[in-house]
């Protein structure tokens, strides 16, 4: 009897997984279309088809990165390998999902996990996307869509705080936005006029308002203008202001903000000794600027070497990293970091033990590694939000 037609595409779609998967990084280097994955797979956020863990970049299902404007991961925190995902946007408009999906985090209707993307239906024109710990926000029409977890009121809708929404709901009040940054139980919005509105929890001043009240309607972030470009870390933001300097607020413990101190912030501070910047990263606990001259700089949390200066101190204010140069997109979960670079080629430094910089090993390298050669075509990079799951694309 002839198999069903889904049944039959599933078993393709897992063969040509198998297969890509199974091709050496510098084998497929310029030749694999596929957006890549590796690092903790438990809840299969790697969407490979598996849950196993994968200590090289593997394909991706069904996605290539010629496909792809941008993908975000989420999840992590204590039950890291049981709580991450990832969203992909297309550039068609569409939005596709996988991994863990306790809070509906998915946006497909489900709680249920799944291993391999699949559309989230009913959303088209999407231009911008992004996921956090377990809620994923999404642009249309300058308008912002929400979906998953809502215990903080990071989706914004002032409705119920209690249970997930499980598929896209709208966001009270916003228009006009233009990029949207996901964090640890909070949500931010970058407008078309340079404001900055945010909401959810309010712990550590992460929502920038002067207070650490936890809001469930987005509210404006006082005194600044001019914003560029945001970058969302785990409980802090960056912000890049049109004449190159960059802003901080929230938790500052590991010093994160860069302005010299420890000390969480309520209200956008200045991150010290550094301008004309080009472009701000933001990962878990840590902050990267690329400069106009094209050279690095990292602060922020450095215990598992994440920052890449060679040390394991946390550094409250920006250091120059000299070995780091052509920095295209940088991303990083609690413990490591990945960069793609401008000739092609992926590296990652770090914590390594459960594989999440892609090289091949289990082990905790004092400097750089290499996950993906020069030519492999990758121009981007993102990580689960506070996990040990890395992607390339």
């Amino acid at each position: 009897m002839t198999p069903p037609l889904r049944l039959t595409l599933l078993a393709a779609l897992s063969l040509a997984a198998l297969t890509a998967s199974a091709l050496p990084a510098t084998a497929s280097a310029g030749t694999d279309p596929w957006v890549r994955a590796w690092g903790e797979n438990a809840q299969g956020q790697l969407g490979n088809g598996s849950v196993l863990a994968q200590q090289t970049p593997a394909a991706v299902v069904g996605i290539t990165r010629d496909d792809v404007r941008e993908l975000s991961g989420g999840g992590g925190g204590a039950a890291a390998a049981a709580n991450q995902f990832a969203v992909a946007l297309l550039k068609d408009g569409t939005v596709k999902s996988w991994g863990s999906n306790t809070t509906g985090q998915l946006g497909n209707g489900t709680t249920t996990a799944q291993s391999f993307p699949s559309t989230v239906a009913g959303l088209s024109g999407v231009s911008e996307v992004s996921a956090g710990l377990n809620h994923v926000l999404a642009v249309k029409g300058g308008r912002v869509l929400a979906w998953g977890s809502n215990a903080s009121k990071q989706l914004g809708t002032g409705q119920d705080t209690t249970n997930p929404y499980k598929a896209p709901i709208p966001v009270q009040s916003l228009d006009k936005v233009k990029d949207v940054g996901a964090g640890c139980d909070f949500s931010v919005a970058l407008r078309q006029d340079g404001t900055v509105w945010t909401w959810g929890k309010g712990d550590n001043g992460r929502l920038g308002t002067g207070n650490n009240t936890t809001r469930e309607t987005p509210q404006k972030v006082p005194d600044l203008v001019d914003v560029e470009s945001v970058a969302v870390g785990c409980e802090h933001v960056l912000a890049l202001t049109a004449d190159g300097i960059v802003k901080a607020w929230g938790k500052g413990a590991e010093g994160q903000l860069g302005n010299d101190s420890t000390t969480d912030s309520n209200k956008p501070v200045d991150v010290a000794y550094l301008d004309a910047v080009a472009r701000i990263f933001a990962t878990s606990a840590s902050g990267f600027a690329v400069l106009d001259d094209g050279s690095l700089a990292g602060w922020g949390k450095n215990t598992d070497r994440q920052l890449g200066d060679g040390t394991a101190a946390n550094r409250t204010t920006p250091v120059v990293l000299d070995a780091l140069k052509g920095v295209q997109s940088i991303a990083g979960g609690a413990d490591f970091t990945v960069a793609a670079l401008d000739d092609g080629s992926v590296i990652g430094w770090g914590a390594n033990a459960v594989g999440q910089l892609g090289d091949g090993s289990t082990t905790n390298p004092t400097g750089t590694t290499l996950a993906l050669p020069p030519g492999s075509g990758i121009t981007h990079v993102t990580a689960t939000v506070t996990g040990k799951s890395a992607f390339a694309y």
